[in-house]
């Protein structure tokens, strides 16, 4: 409402007299300009934003092939073209999936139906599997403004002439380009990322740092070993595999508390 509120002012505006009419030309074109830039097409999208960099590909996303066209998940594990939306419509809740690390320059993707979205050897797009492997990883690439999804046959996503969602072309051609859409706080998203930043060890130690209460100035770290925090980058549940951890030293913490209240009555 603000937006179009100033626009109908500027109209007004311009319309004043011969001389203002030169100068607010030129004020309409900056003010556009700038509108333009920052969220034309993330509000066509209704929020939606598309996707540059890995760092982004977290939490709720949908793909777009072609204009306002989402992958959308079928209930037998099969993956469809939905209905295009109009201007200023987001996907529908079948399009949009939870997005996961999977490894480096990786992602995994789980669909409404609590499973995670792979690809078949005759290169269908299945989403069936409880857990994350080779095959549920993909990965994006990036060219020329471009975005393309490539399996882990090495072969791009695209949507086939019957409308189902396949990963069968070898190179990236006009079909497979899509756009991996967000629709969280950009901020957030860079919050997020600078507890993920560096190693593995020094992941931990952020999360350690960010969470533990530090009563005797000493940082306790989880004897887990750092294999444990590959396997579970590599499977795509590497935050969740943290806060376990975490979960697990306090309640270890608690225990020993209690042994040694119990030992000193």
């Amino acid at each position: 409402m603000t937006d179009e509120y100033a626009a109908v002012k500027r109209g007004k505006l311009i319309l004043k007299g011969d001389k203002p009419k030169a100068k607010k030309r030129k004020h309409k074109k900056k003010e556009k300009s700038e509108g333009d830039r920052i969220d034309e097409d993330s509000v066509k999208h209704a929020g939606w934003w598309k996707v540059e960099k890995i760092d982004d590909i977290s939490g709720s996303i949908a793909i777009e092939f072609g204009n306002n066209s989402y992958v959308s998940a079928l209930d037998n594990g099969l993956f469809t073209i939905g209905a295009p939306h109009g201007d200023g419509e987001g996907p529908s809740p079948e399009e949009i999936f939870t997005a996961f690390p999977a490894g480096e320059n990786k992602f995994a993707l789980k669909s409404g139906y609590g499973k995670y979205l792979g690809v078949s050897k005759v290169g269908v797009v299945i989403g069936r599997s409880d857990a994350v492997g080779p095959m549920e990883q993909w990965e994006p690439v990036w060219q020329d403004g471009k975005t393309a999804i490539l399996s882990s046959l090495n072969k791009f996503m695209s949507v086939d002439e019957d409308d189902s969602v396949v990963a069968q072309s070898l190179t990236a051609n006009e079909s497979v380009i899509c756009n991996i859409r967000s629709n969280k706080s950009r901020e957030t998203s860079k919050s997020v990322v600078v507890e993920e930043e560096g190693d593995l060890n020094e992941v931990e130690v952020n999360y350690v740092k960010k969470f533990q209460k530090f009563q005797d100035k000493k940082l306790r770290l989880n004897d887990g070993g750092i294999v444990e925090l590959k396997r579970a980058k590599t499977e795509g549940n590497l935050h969740e595999t943290l806060l376990d951890r975490r979960s697990k030293m306090k309640a270890d913490r608690y225990y020993f508390q209690g042994l040694v209240l119990f030992l000193e009555v």
